[in-house]
């Protein structure tokens, strides 16, 4: 009896080593997500939850047009990631399409590894740093990743939902509409839709680099308006940098203050994890907003 009861055991033990493999092969993996950056991989993460990893091939501290010797290597530390990744995303903006989508495509084609297969935002132009558009990225991503693995659909579907609503929280209350509405601020023209027509805040006059609008907005050219036209800034309060063009607005500064203007310079970002405190895009933008109240 005791014989039998022994080699009955031998035989389950062994049964139980075959099958455990098995089961461990099928457990599934991590979906792995090249992101060209911070905000296309923040709702990747979010959405994707415990199915994705994902990296950002561009710095978010920095505009990728500033990032010419920074994306290639940030590349060559993630090569393992990239050359085995499973889907690649990207706003395709024109940063994407001049720096960080050519940067992996030539990464990729150089070592004879697969071709990238975009997943593209359907219109870049609109901008992220609203909630609204915030949302409608999200709405994208979820969608990319449920094409991808339509077995998890509820899944992303859940947190899709989830991840809309961290915009709820941040959303100016009458308090601090009342004060916003009525604040007068000088703006880099990439923070110009979230201040204008998500804070509601006074835009007076915006400002961009040489290489946007012709060059008719840059920091010296409001300068000379400003020295023309000094009663149309009386009450400036702000003047809004943009963390990821750089400080450009320290001339405009001390215009308004040689007229007796007192305004302060602050700096927006507008990427995930560009400062401390931004995890999360509605991270970002409750951070400007706290800025200017």
């Amino acid at each position: 009896m005791n014989r039998n009861w022994y080699y009955s055991l031998t035989i389950m033990m062994l049964a139980i080593i075959l099958i455990a493999p098995t089961y461990a092969d099928q457990a599934p993996e991590k979906l792995k997500i090249v992101c060209t950056t911070s905000v296309i991989m923040d709702p990747a993460i979010y959405i994707g939850g415990d199915r994705v990893e994902a990296i950002s091939i561009a710095d978010p501290t920095l505009c990728p047009h500033l990032q010419s010797d920074i994306i290639p290597s940030r590349i060559q530390l993630n090569m393992d990631f990239i050359k085995n990744a499973d889907m690649f995303m990207a706003y395709n903006d024109s940063n994407d399409q001049k720096y960080n989508i050519p940067a992996v495509n030539d990464f990729l084609n150089a070592n004879n590894y697969s071709r990238a297969d975009w997943r593209t935002i359907a219109n870049p132009s609109r901008g992220w740093n609203t909630p609204t558009n915030s949302r409608l990225l999200a709405g994208e991503v979820e969608g990319w990743l449920v094409e991808k693995d339509p077995a998890n659909r509820s899944y992303y579907e859940q947190r899709y939902k989830n991840y809309t609503k961290t915009f709820d929280a941040i959303e100016p209350s009458d308090r601090e509409k009342k004060i916003l509405n009525q604040t007068k601020v000088l703006v880099m023209l990439w923070q110009k839709d979230p201040v204008q027509n998500w804070l509601g805040m006074n835009v007076v006059n915006f400002f961009a680099p040489e290489f946007a609008m012709n060059g008719t907005k840059t920091p010296a050219k409001i300068v000379d308006d400003i020295n023309a036209n000094p009663d149309k800034y009386r009450g400036v309060a702000y003047i809004i940098e943009n963390m990821q063009s750089g400080e450009i607005a320290k001339g405009i500064e001390e215009a308004l203050r040689d007229r007796g203007i007192n305004a302060t310079r602050v700096v927006f970002t507008n990427f995930p994890k560009s400062v401390p405190g931004t995890e999360t895009m509605a991270d970002v933008l409750n951070h400007n907003k706290q800025l200017v109240l």
